[in-house]
């Protein structure tokens, strides 16, 4: 049993926390908004609610972050330092910059606390039912000590390498996706468009090459055009900014990652941020 702290309760974080919790964890959970902290605690039936970062951190071996974008983790980093103590290990779980990260990582280095960036994969279904994948950076003896915590809310934990490793991991990860989305969209679109019934051409291709979690997943809520499902397009631009920034400052070539993102940016526009990231398909269709 580990004593943890876990800030932040929104779709991804508060099933982390409760699985932490249901496992036998001992865990503070604090939230911007306290409610959400409260009603956490009540429907989980264990744990406790803090009113602050620093005195959800209190005692706590391991911290959890699980926020936004990186100004949310800047703003709850600074509300927690002061409360910091050596021996503690942070794991930030939010997508983020790998920038970011190694600044944070320097300053709770200075005060023997580790830290490990950690951004997830996986949706809300996979933070329901503790089955994340979880990208790792940072030392490997720290990555040690918080890998079993983890455990609780994962199917697969890897350390990338050194920290900021698994930022740039999950922007791998989010680039492959942006590619794989839009392919599945366009070959859908192809198929309504010659007059093919869509069910049998994925039952012809699903078994070959063409195969992707995408497809087996999303092609019919794709051609029903329900987009409710899994991740907003208003967090997928977020992660591909980070990735397109990094990819300027490594002089990386995404192409076809910057083209997805103004497909995305035009649904936005048209008020569908909310929209699940297959919703490619609707800019298509209409």
């Amino acid at each position: 049993m580990a004593v943890c702290a876990f800030l932040g309760l929104g779709v991804m974080g508060g099933p982390m926390a409760r699985h932490l919790a249901q496992k036998g964890h001992d865990v503070t959970v604090w939230n911007r908004t306290g409610e959400k902290a409260a009603d956490w605690v009540a429907k989980v039936g264990t744990g406790r609610a803090a009113a602050t970062p620093a005195e959800a951190i209190s005692g706590a071996a391991f911290i959890f972050m699980c926020l936004g974008d990186d100004p949310d983790v800047e703003a709850v980093f600074a509300a927690l330092s002061p409360e910091l103590k050596a021996g503690q290990v942070i794991a930030d779980h939010t997508t983020g910059s790998a920038g970011l990260a190694r600044k944070l990582a320097a300053e709770a280095g200075v005060k023997g606390v580790g830290f490990i960036d950690a951004p997830v994969s996986g949706g809300q279904a996979g933070a329901e039912n503790g089955q994340l994948t979880v990208m790792c950076g940072g030392d490997p003896a720290t990555f040690a000590k918080v890998e079993p915590v983890m455990k609780a809310f994962s199917k697969q934990i890897t350390l990338i390498g050194e920290v900021g490793s698994g930022q740039l991991a999950k922007s791998v990860n989010q680039i492959c996706i942006a590619g794989v989305v839009q392919g599945v969209a366009e070959g859908l679109h192809f198929a309504r468009a010659n007059g093919l019934d869509e069910a049998k051409v994925i039952e012809a291709i699903s078994a070959g090459a063409a195969q992707s979690w995408q497809m087996q997943n999303r092609w019919k809520t794709m051609v029903d055009g329900k987009f409710d499902f899994g991740f907003a397009v208003d967090w997928m631009r977020k992660d591909l900014r980070i990735a397109l920034d990094a990819a300027r400052a490594t002089k990386a070539s995404l192409p076809l990652t910057a083209l997805v993102d103004q497909f995305y940016a035009d649904l936005q526009a048209d008020g569908h941020g909310r929209w699940d990231t297959s919703s490619l398909i609707s800019r298509l269709n209409r």
